[in-house]
């Protein structure tokens, strides 16, 4: 018989490919920008002043778990912010990061800084303690994936096809290979303090990868993937690994590290966890914009995700890549509903 499962540990059950009780779902950005109440906040606050402030990064963190029901709750922070104590200036706009002097060259490297807790980290930490002492529901904390925020660092914000990020890997590699050192050492200090606080999941963001090929990712990101999952492991906490546009590379992904892959709608999810392999967990995949849709629509797309991950363990219910701002929070509970209802089950092999 399968073990007693219970709300608060179904998402981490899921994520270690343990039989649930019902398919656990949460969203990238479900708190923020698509929150009235986070836009409200927003008027009065910056974002980095509501993540320097611990009651307001726990309130707007929390917020979804009651509102939309959903498994787990995902730490309120943004993944450029660990960068200002490494001496990145930059400032954060509605596209994306702005930094104000790119790093592409041995002098610019100079100016960075080895990784320490600022005020803003430490403010970050104590908001996760914080939220563990206020609610039982699992948290998860992130942090961008090396790649990801090298790639800001160097086109000086976001790109559409990353060549600048690309003629660095290629013909300043001294350069590539201690940016990327720099920032992995970050990455896996950053999560440490995390976890040490209290998260009980994260999610390494890798949203930009999807740009290489599976030779180049194979040589120039996987080695600083290997080295996180390899330091986080001890503490036995899941690693979700995700990326968009990355159909292409999932089983390097999956090679890399991770005990859960995340993927977006760009490939089927049979056929993407056929790639993947079935000794990892999966994480996805409707695209953000069926929820703008009618119901029906959002009904049926929902349901194809599901049939597709055919029960198995190991499936973690979210969408492809971020809440879009304009998504109805109707659309969301509706989602968390029929997911919850659909794979309700008494039993669930193991394998």
């Amino acid at each position: 018989m399968t073990p007693l499962v219970t709300v608060t540990d179904r998402f981490l059950r899921a994520c270690r490919r343990e039989a649930v009780d019902r398919t656990p779902v949460w969203f990238m950005r479900q708190a923020g920008r698509s929150q009235p109440q986070y836009r409200a906040l927003r008027e009065q606050y910056s974002l980095s002043e509501i993540v320097r402030r611990p009651e307001l990064g726990a309130e707007v963190t929390l917020r979804p778990v009651t509102e939309l029901g959903v498994d787990a709750a995902v730490l309120f922070a943004d993944i450029m912010l660990p960068l200002r104590s490494m001496g990145v200036a930059f400032e954060l706009l509605d596209g994306g990061p702005a930094i104000e002097r790119p790093v592409r060259t041995p002098g610019d490297l100079e100016r960075l800084r080895p990784f320490e807790l600022d005020d803003t980290t430490a403010a970050v930490l104590q908001t996760i303690r914080l939220i563990r002492s206020s609610s039982p529901a699992p948290l998860i904390g992130f942090s961008g994936a090396p790649f990801t925020l090298a790639s800001y660092l160097i086109e000086g914000g976001a790109s559409r096809d990353y060549l600048v990020t690309k003629a660095v890997m290629h013909q300043e590699p001294v350069v590539w290979a201690r940016l990327m050192e720099l920032l992995t050492d970050m990455v896996i200090r950053y999560l440490g303090t995390q976890v040490a606080a209290g998260v009980q999941a994260v999610q390494l963001f890798d949203s930009w990868v999807g740009c290489l090929g599976a030779t180049d990712y194979a040589q120039h990101v996987a080695p600083y993937i290997r080295a996180i999952a390899a330091a986080l492991r001890p503490a036995g906490t899941p690693m979700i690994h995700f990326g968009t546009g990355t159909a292409g590379l999932l089983p390097e992904m999956a090679a890399a590290g991770g005990e859960v892959i995340g993927v977006d709608w760009r490939i089927p999810l049979a056929e993407a966890w056929a790639r993947i392999g079935y000794d990892r967990g999966i994480q996805g995949n409707l695209d953000p914009a069926v929820l703008l849709a009618p119901r029906d629509i959002v009904r049926r797309r929902t349901l194809e995700i599901l049939r597709q991950a055919a029960g198995r363990p190991g499936h973690v219910f979210n969408l492809g890549h971020g809440v879009l701002p304009q998504t109805p929070r109707e659309h969301l509970r509706y989602v968390v509903d029929l997911v919850h209802e659909y794979t309700d089950r008494e039993t669930v092999s193991a394998g």
